[in-house]
């Protein structure tokens, strides 16, 4: 058994890695913190955990983490950074939720997330946590930052076209909406059911701090430098993001035939049939990622529906996918939960 604890174990992210660790059948939950409910049992605070964890959020203490054989840091940014390095040096893997350790450009990090940078050292080693992308890199880790919701979504749906050559890089868009989930879990006026029901915005159009994530990604995946557009949406539904991507064919080529060879052994990755709109709620509570292909009216267009649970495989689902792969767990494991519908 894999002994596991989070740190932060009351924001979405953090009770959604509790419901998928919970039932998976090779973890054992050790320890969950929370400074500010430290004592309280956590299934007072989520009842749906009623009979199947029966832990106390307890004060962080590294003595204590370090008896597990995995940390997840479900934790506001620029907290994993501070502890992650005792934890490590004490023989515990490490996957980061946040995003202290996606950005391999420190001055980079420090301009979109507004503070310093305490473990640039970490930065170099962490390896970003995109199973598709890196699996073999993930299997011999010790440290892993999970790919935000937003990054997912892009990066998986731009994939097979940059690893291909097949578009012109340097004119990129993704137009992504995400569920209200993708917030978090405080206090914010903008995110009151009476401010964000019935209604539709773009937000962060200058810059979004999830831009530089993707394009470092995508660059990676391209091998050249590119040219993205990223606009974010708030829209009036708990969970999901909806990525629409847009880029200049420069080959003529089956794209249908491409994703699918592409992502035919990626259990995670779901490529619909030619023609598809695949909807938020199709994966919603399910680690899965569903892409559909079109070529508008056969043009130099090509367009890309790609969507996901943002608390799943954009976030908790991701991560346990990651842990599985560590420890040589099949990728799978506790991780088979069918979407909910309606």
């Amino acid at each position: 058994m894999v002994k596991a604890g989070i740190v932060g174990g009351t924001g979405y992210t953090g009770v959604e890695l509790l419901r998928l660790l919970a039932a998976h059948p090779q973890v054992a939950l050790q320890v969950i913190t929370s400074r500010s409910e430290a004592g309280m049992p956590v299934a007072d605070m989520f009842p749906n955990l009623r009979g199947k964890v029966d832990l106390c959020f307890s004060e962080p203490s590294v003595d204590e983490l370090s008896h597990c054989d995995v940390v997840f840091f479900a934790t506001p940014h620029g907290v994993a950074m501070k502890s992650a390095g005792e934890l490590l040096d004490n023989g515990v893997k490490v996957i980061d939720l946040g995003a202290d350790f996606r950005i391999k450009d420190i001055p980079e990090w420090e301009k979109w997330y507004g503070m310093q940078h305490t473990s640039h050292e970490l930065v170099a080693e962490a390896v970003y946590g995109l199973p598709e992308v890196n699996r073999e890199a993930i299997k011999q880790a010790r440290l892993i930052a999970c790919p935000g919701c937003y990054p997912t979504a892009v990066q998986l749906g731009f994939m097979p076209l940059l690893e291909q050559k097949l578009v012109d890089v340097k004119h990129l868009i993704a137009d992504a909406k995400s569920g209200v989930s993708g917030a978090g879990r405080k206090a914010n006026v903008g995110t009151l059911l009476c401010e964000a029901s019935e209604s539709m915005k773009a937000y962060a159009v200058p810059g979004h701090r999830h831009l530089p994530e993707i394009q470092q990604g995508l660059v990676q995946m391209a091998n050249a430098q590119v040219g993205l557009t990223f606009v974010p949406h708030l829209t009036p539904m708990i969970r999901g993001i909806h990525a629409t991507l847009y880029a200049r064919l420069t080959s003529d080529v089956d794209l249908q035939s491409l994703y699918e060879q592409r992502y035919e052994s990626e259990t995670f990755v779901d490529v619909m049939p030619a023609g598809s709109h695949p909807e938020t709620r199709s994966v919603k509570g399910a680690n899965q990622c569903r892409i559909a292909i079109h070529r508008p009216q056969d043009g130099n267009t090509v367009v890309i529906l790609s969507v996901i649970d943002n608390l799943v495989k954009g976030a908790a689902g991701q991560a346990v996918q990651s842990m599985n792969i560590l420890f040589a767990l099949d990728e799978n494991t506790g991780l088979e939960t069918i979407a909910l519908l309606p």
